[in-house]
């Protein structure tokens, strides 16, 4: 049995037809950059998460950073986030001159951990990136406060968690500025790259509509230097068909990551302490986070040697993420040492992520926990 990681050919295989007429319809008007698919993917992107406003960009990367430059962050400046992220979330703070300091994570939920970040904060601090990693959001009530206490901004960073809700509110709805990302991995992905910025702030809103083409406004008139940080056509008219079944694809993926937990449970694996499994559980309300499985997680002991136990057994297997981002080379002069955010460089030793992809069927997913299982004898 052969199992990827994420096999998108089977989600295709669902919504052919629909996708293709959204495409040739994108292909008649000859209407590609902007326009009115864009604008009503960013009407129904904004009533999904509970927001005002969206704005559609080229890339979940270029809605970090342009949420940035609208809040005017740049040299001098610093912005607390967490090193157990994918590069971005850091690596658009340095492209504007400004510093990303780091505050390690929960050995929990591996999201940013509230109560170290107000340690963090100096007087140039100005905003907070908190991530809502893996499909869960952070604990933002605690941050909300923090930011709130030391006037400071707050996007969240939800490129792995649109739908995602913590205690009833959207990923993206409670910050000042929320991003989402449409990779293909993602589980609202397009067919190439693409990204949303949702907020409820009219000013905020008019001046990422401006930043994305170039600081202009109106047309060939340039205010400020902005960017080409436009969402085309194509993409948002294919997110537009994939939308209507987002919530349905969580739901699927949130049994898959259940089953996974019990059969894990049933093995023994987790009382015997050769898997920690990724909680808290999903709920729909209440104080947990409602987590929509964008991957699934574990803690695992011996790592490596498992990693190539699956592979061997041809099970799709991912590290996210192998080092965190204050120990990465290009971040060196940040000043940071192995051991000063322990529990992210734990997690980056320890962490092994499984397929859990809705077309997953009962036989695979009692594959991979079986192979699981031999490994560990």
């Amino acid at each position: 049995m052969r199992i990827l990681l994420l096999d998108l050919k089977a989600q295709y295989a669902a919504i052919k037809d629909e996708v293709k007429k959204a495409v040739d319809d994108v292909l008649e008007s000859q209407h590609f950059i902007l326009g009115p698919k864009v604008e009503e993917l960013e009407k129904n992107i904004a009533l999904y998460s509970q927001t005002k406003y969206a704005v559609g960009v080229s890339s979940g990367t270029d809605a970090l950073l342009v949420s940035l430059m609208a809040l005017s962050i740049g040299p001098g400046d610093e912005v607390i986030t967490t090193p157990f992220t994918f590069f971005a979330t850091a690596g658009v703070i340095s492209r504007l001159g400004a510093r990303p300091v780091f505050v390690d994570i929960d050995p929990v939920t591996y999201n940013i951990d509230p109560p170290k970040i107000e340690r963090a904060i100096t007087n140039k601090t100005k905003a907070i990136i908190p991530i809502h990693l893996f499909g869960q959001c952070a604990d933002m009530n605690p941050i909300l406060e923090i930011a709130k206490k030391h006037n400071l901004y707050i996007i969240e960073d939800a490129a792995q968690s649109i739908g995602a809700e913590y205690k009833g509110q959207k990923a993206g709805s409670m910050g000042d500025l929320g991003i989402f990302s449409f990779f293909p991995s993602k589980n609202l992905g397009g067919i190439g790259d693409g990204g949303m910025v949702v907020m409820s702030d009219k000013g905020l809103y008019e001046r990422i509509k401006m930043l994305r083409v170039h600081g202009m406004e109106p047309k060939y008139y340039h205010r400020t230097v902005g960017g080409n940080f436009r969402l085309d056509a194509l993409q948002a008219a294919v997110l537009i068909v994939k939308l209507k079944y987002l919530d349905g694809w969580s739901r699927k993926r949130q049994e898959n990551a259940a089953y996974y937990d019990k059969k894990l449970k049933e093995a023994g694996l987790v009382d015997k302490g050769f898997v920690k499994i990724p909680i808290p559980v999903y709920k729909p309300t209440g104080d947990k986070n409602y987590h929509i499985y964008n991957q699934y997680t574990l803690l695992v002991k011996d790592r490596d040697k498992l990693l190539v136990h699956l592979k061997e057994n041809a099970i799709g297997t991912e590290i996210y993420y192998p080092l965190p981002l204050h120990a990465q080379e290009c971040f060196k002069d940040l000043g940071y040492k192995k051991g000063n955010l322990p529990v992210a460089e734990e997690a980056a030793g320890s962490v092994l992520s499984l397929p859990v992809y809705p077309e997953l069927t009962a036989d695979e997913k009692d594959y991979v926990v079986g192979t699981i299982a031999e490994f560990y004898g």
